[in-house]
């Protein structure tokens, strides 16, 4: 049996544009008959089968952006949809928010859903489940199908698309080094499991900070959560048995349930345990003690990700360069940690 091909295959291999190869299986006149007939049996000498609904996408513009994201508990995920939105709106397009719950078969549903001439293009996060089972089919087709995509937060390296992103490492790295700076050495660190992408790298920074500063690394001081809900007797845990001086978690949650703990077991923050947590959301300006974090800048990011996607949708040509791009980030200090 002959291998299936994608759009964009046959466009490379023909050397021509996949709105080319798109008008071409559709008989389009703008196409002249040579090129109509040298696509149309490439396509049927690979077995190339059309996707009918995709196909329409390029000609049919909705003006609606899709955004999927793993979850709506963190005040992360809020931010950047209104820095899409915001964009978006700006430029005269709508979007629709649809919730993958962290679950791969959600995700797939709800791109085929969105996929039906709804929207032109997807701006998303991928799901934890998604990046345990590395299955990247259904974002590999849409955008083989001349949709554009584009990921931020977290991503995967296995689909070529546009990306925007904090430098994870390197963040979590310099919660470290201050906590270092300060004469902190027994750290702990409150992550995610590591297939979950901004995690593992925050992972990293952590690791790489104690490392750099001959301070051996212990595993026994890493709690790495996979369930949020019953994220509490871990932690615990690690407070009761490690008697840590300070705490990095790599999310507000985790700062948040760690700072109640430490309270909850007669102790003090920061006097006695000093915390820093990740994201910058209401919740961290607010409680008490208000928590020292690091800014994530979700409304830049959301508003970075609208722009990149409209811009792709609106270009004259395909275009096949695609672009990572780093957003800052910043370390800010509140009353959850003692400054010397």
């Amino acid at each position: 049996m002959k291998r299936k091909v994608t759009l964009k295959q046959i466009a490379r291999e023909l050397d021509v544009s996949i709105s080319t190869v798109s008008k071409s299986l559709r008989n389009s006149t703008e196409i002249s008959e040579d090129t109509r007939q040298k696509v149309q049996a490439f396509a049927k000498l690979y077995n190339y089968r059309p996707n009918n609904i995709a196909l329409s996408l390029k000609n049919k513009k909705t003006k609606t952006i899709g955004i999927i994201i793993p979850e709506i508990v963190h005040h992360f995920f809020a931010t950047v949809i209104s820095g899409m939105e915001q964009v978006a709106n700006e430029n005269g397009y709508n979007v629709i928010v649809c919730l993958s719950d962290e679950s791969f078969d959600k995700e797939v549903i709800n791109m085929d859903m969105l996929a039906n001439g709804s929207i032109d293009g997807f701006i998303m996060s991928l799901s934890k489940e998604t990046q345990l089972k590395k299955d990247f089919h259904h974002i590999e087709e849409v955008i083989n199908q001349g949709m554009p995509v584009v990921m931020f937060d977290r991503v995967t390296n296995e689909v070529l698309c546009d990306k925007v992103i904090i430098d994870d490492q390197l963040a979590a790295y310099k919660a470290i080094d201050f906590f270092i700076e300060q004469k902190f050495e027994n750290i702990g660190l409150v992550t995610t499991v590591d297939y979950v992408s901004v995690g593992k790298l925050r992972t990293d920074g952590y690791i790489k900070a104690l490392t750099e500063h001959g301070i051996e690394v212990h595993d026994d001081m890493i709690v790495r959560i996979e369930d949020i809900e019953n994220c509490a007797s871990k932690i615990e845990k690690l407070i009761k048995d490690k008697k840590p001086d300070a705490i990095f978690a790599v999310n507000e949650l985790f700062a948040v349930t760690s700072i109640k703990l430490i309270n909850k077991m007669g102790l003090r923050v920061p006097e006695d345990i000093s915390v820093i947590g990740f994201t910058d959301g209401i919740i961290s300006r607010f409680s008490t003690p208000s928590i020292s974090t690091i800014s994530q800048n979700g409304l830049k990011m959301g508003g970075r990700a609208a722009k990149m996607l409209i811009e792709r949708l609106e270009m004259e040509e395909e275009n096949e360069q695609y672009t990572t791009e780093l957003i800052e980030t910043e370390l800010i200090l509140r009353e959850s940690t003692l400054t010397l």
